[in-house]
């Protein structure tokens, strides 16, 4: 039984991946026509269906509304009760029908093609009546259905997804979308924070320990204690980074030397530490923190000590 149930699985898996490989053959001219017309259009592409399709539709949507093509989703059925109102006249209507000839669509064609608008179908079936409709033409057909009965729809939702995110790929490279862009429209959660949170952001909530080279040792240790970042800067009078001083530092020290008496800072110190720019996004600063295998870095604007970020403040946020 268990045989049966993982090369039906194995089976459905390459079911819908044949599915997907052969809309490589439905990538032609119209689909250039396609994505010139969205890349052109004055206003919004409204897509549209009835069913799973409906569904896709609203992932779809999703997708192009957070990769800058501006989009809406309106069910077919609810768009002869009034939805229909959302379509202006710089609209483009994508239909989106395996098999062309829903009740709700045919409904639906004839009303958009009053409207003038440009109408795409994404249909698996090139003789529907959507596809002889349409004025241009994404073709999502599929072999068959991964469903055992080939009535569930399965390979061609997954055909409809994939030519949707095919959609949005071009799209984007034509808008010249980028990360930055990217972070404005996700500033939630932890993608937003690896695409917008700065060094500066987190440093300035950090207490920012300094002594000067000067400083004796205990000045030292009190200052990397009432800060509790286990580490200090040692600056100069106009807070110029000269090193670093770490606990690590403070331990080896005791270890080598038995009389502390006459030790300063600038025995101590490390020169030449690991800087980052409080302008640097928080995620750079994790990869310099993983790439020299250290807890703690200084940020420093044209040698000018800011402050320190920690590993933990990066992990708080959910960077790490």
């Amino acid at each position: 039984m268990n045989n049966n149930i993982q090369a039906l699985a194995q089976l459905t898996i390459e079911t819908e991946a044949a599915a997907v490989i052969g809309l490589k053959a439905f990538i032609n001219n119209d689909f250039e026509k396609i994505i010139q017309a969205i890349h052109e259009a004055k206003g919004r592409l409204i897509v549209s269906g009835i069913g799973k399709s409906a569904i896709v539709a609203q992932k779809i949507v999703a997708t192009l509304n957070s990769t800058g093509t501006p989009s809406l989703f309106m069910h077919a059925a609810d768009a002869i009760h009034g939805d229909l109102g959302m379509i202006t006249s710089d609209d483009i209507v994508m239909l989106i029908s395996k098999s062309g000839e829903s009740p709700e669509i045919k409904v639906l064609i004839p009303l958009i093609n009053n409207f003038g608008n440009l109408l795409i179908g994404m249909v698996g079936n090139t003789e529907s009546f959507l596809a002889k409709q349409a004025n241009l033409v994404l073709n999502t057909t599929v072999e068959k259905e991964a469903c055992p009965n080939n009535l569930a729809p399965t390979s061609s939702t997954t055909a409809q997804m994939v030519m949707g995110d095919v959609l949005a790929v071009c799209l984007m490279k034509l808008n010249q979308f980028n990360n930055k862009d990217f972070a404005k429209f996700h500033p939630g959660g932890n993608l937003g924070k690896r695409l917008y949170l700065r060094v500066a952001d987190l440093a300035a909530a950090n207490e920012q320990p300094w002594v000067l080279s000067s400083a004796t040792l205990k000045q030292v240790i009190v200052e990397i204690t009432k800060n509790r970042m286990g580490v200090t800067a040692v600056v100069d009078e106009n807070q110029q980074l000269i090193g670093i001083i770490t606990d690590g530092d403070l331990r080896r020290m005791l270890e080598k030397t038995s009389d502390i008496s006459t030790i300063c800072a600038a025995d101590i110190l490390s020169t030449n530490p690991i800087t980052v720019q409080p302008e640097a996004l928080a995620v750079e600063a994790l990869e310099l923190l993983k790439k020299h295998d250290i807890s703690q870095l200084i940020v420093a604007e044209n040698g000018i000590y800011k402050g320190i970020i920690h590993i933990h403040d990066l992990i708080r946020e959910g960077i790490v």
